[in-house]
């Protein structure tokens, strides 16, 4: 016979956890010593938001499911917005949950919160373990339904009562399973289709950064030489530094990488995920949309793709690339090359602004020149990240971590934390402004605790920055959008890591590489002007793209 938090314990160690994050409490106790007792590691954080955004992070690392423990009541409606987090990132994640004994309880209805009927909506399986016979099956069941396309959170609720039990159940053992395979019928029209357009152009979407299909792309590209662009959660999957990248779809619309998007009369259709923003491809008679994606389309009114090519999306693009065998001669892409150029030339031009306070495309330049490829820049959500998403030329898949589904404020520092955990050969940098920072400032002092090398950088504009931008450009007059902050640095100090605060652009790039290359936590307390950002993205660089002909 075996107790049943040992046995959950030994199902989530079969499942390969090797990390479980969060905020314990006396309904979990049988489950905190069985973890104690294992090879997992409790990562104990300050809320539990934190700790479910850095399972999710964890999982979208990886793409086995990330796992954060709470107890009931207050602790279970913590996790609400990560569960959204993951739901919406598509990030692997399974959440844990306590609660009172389901036989007797002597405390009536104290902090009891319907929590699985609450997560119903937010996850792709919710469920209360009523029996420990059933844990080795309801454990595999929820990891398989978190990996599995589309990934997301689950949740199981594990009761006092249940997780004290002893069961003779044993374990069950993982499948062997495979992706479904394009029909080749389906890949020869989509091959047809490319073949025959003048002006093709591939669009490289969310769901192509969470398998390896970064490789296949890459021959794909340089086999066909047909240009590239992609959307913010499909950044590093292709080299950004490639002769053919086009750029992001940061801006809705009138960017250059919309200029391109407008000329092209065939969009192939890499993971595009419908939680990003409306595809702006879409209009009816002016271009062929190729669907490529592990599920189909889901079709409305601005997304209504002529042809699905549906399978493992490394295979049907390795598929393509054999049909189609080489570039064809009636292929021109004279105009993509010159939007090319342009946008390549806006973004040195803008990245040399070395104002102070810093401008936000000389930070994302200062930063990128300071970090090695594979190093990884997790965002929190402000105005910054949309200058990240347009002008941070990413190598590698997986190395701008930034959330355009949920774009959820708090995340930035806990996803940097777990980064680090799952990659610690590698350089990690949190940037976040100074309302996302707040939010969750207090794991400092869990990167203090764990001894991370990590760099948190916060951007101090003492206030709500972007829906400040966007009540100006509304022409509302500004109400309700300004704070004061603590002094960061002392705040800093007082957890135990170091502070910093740049007083020109020359100061941060030496500080930033000095907190780089010196272990422990820095925290650098950034100030920047956003008071152009209007103008440049809503009234320059349209200017400057409509000038390409």
């Amino acid at each position: 016979m075996t107790k049943a938090s040992d046995l959950f314990v030994q199902a989530l160690e079969a499942e390969g956890v090797t990390h479980v994050f969060g905020i314990p409490g006396e309904e979990n106790l049988d489950l905190l010593e069985s973890l104690r007792a294992s090879a997992i590691e409790l990562v104990l954080t300050r809320h539990e938001q934190a700790a479910g955004f850095m399972a999710a992070t964890h999982g979208r690392l990886t793409g086995n499911a990330g796992v954060c423990l709470s107890t009931l009541g207050p602790g279970a409606t913590n996790l609400v917005t990560a569960a959204a987090y993951a739901q919406l990132g598509a990030m692997p994640m399974l959440m844990i949950t306590g609660q009172k004994p389901i036989r007797t309880s002597k405390q009536g209805h104290f902090q009891i919160v319907d929590i699985v009927d609450m997560m119903r909506p937010l996850t792709k399986s919710t469920q209360q373990l009523v029996s420990a016979d059933a844990i080795p099956a309801r454990v595999r069941d929820a990891f398989r339904r978190a990996e599995e396309e589309r990934p997301g959170a689950v949740h199981i609720e594990l009761p006092q009562d249940v997780a004290g039990d002893e069961t003779d159940a044993r374990l069950l053992p993982a499948p062997f399973t495979r992706r479904p395979l394009a029909e080749d019928k389906a890949v020869a029209v989509a091959a047809e289709a490319i073949r025959s357009a003048r002006h093709p152009l591939l669009m490289i979407g969310a769901g192509a950064n969470r398998k390896t299909t970064a490789k296949m792309l890459r021959a794909f590209v340089d086999r066909l030489g047909i240009p590239f662009f992609s959307t913010q959660m499909g950044k590093g999957v292709l080299d950004e530094t490639h002769p053919l990248w086009l750029g992001t779809a940061a801006l809705s619309d009138h960017d250059f990488v919309h200029r391109a998007i407008d000329a092209a009369d065939c969009i192939v259709n890499i993971g595009h995920d419908v939680i990003e923003k409306p595809p702006f491809f879409m209009h009816r008679g002016e271009r062929t949309v190729i669907h490529v994606n592990y599920a189909s389309a889901v079709v409305d009114q601005v997304y209504f793709p002529q042809i699905e090519v549906v399978g493992d999306i490394a295979n049907t693009v390795w598929q393509l690339a054999e049909a189609l065998d080489a570039p064809q001669p009636h292929w021109d892409f004279a105009f993509f090359d010159r939007v090319r150029d342009a946008l390549c030339e806006d973004i040195a031009r803008l990245a040399g602004d070395d104002r102070f306070p810093v401008h936000g495309p000389h930070l994302v330049k200062t930063l990128r020149d300071a970090l090695d490829p594979r190093d990884i820049v997790c965002l929190d959500n402000g105005l910054y990240k949309l200058w990240f998403a347009r002008n941070d030329r990413c190598r590698e898949p997986n190395t701008l971590l930034l959330d355009n589904a949920l774009a959820t404020m708090g995340a930035g520092l806990p996803s940097a934390i777990a980064s680090k955990l799952v990659h610690r050969d590698r350089k990690v940098v949190a940037v976040c402004g100074d309302g996302g920072f707040m939010m969750n400032s207090q794991e400092l002092e869990t990167a203090v605790r764990l001894k991370l090398d990590l760099v948190v950088i916060v951007l101090r504009d003492d206030a709500y920055g972007m829906i400040k931008w966007k009540q100006q450009h509304e022409d509302y007059p500004v109400y309700g959008m300004d704070y004061d902050n603590p002094d960061f640095v002392r705040y800093a100090e007082s957890y135990g890591a170091r502070g910093h605060r740049p007083d020109s652009a020359a100061s941060f790039a030496g500080i930033l590489r000095i907190a780089l290359d010196t272990p422990g936590v820095d925290l650098i307390d950034l100030a920047i002007d956003y008071g152009d950002d209007d103008a440049l993205l809503n009234t320059e660089i349209p200017k400057r793209s409509a000038a390409i002909i």
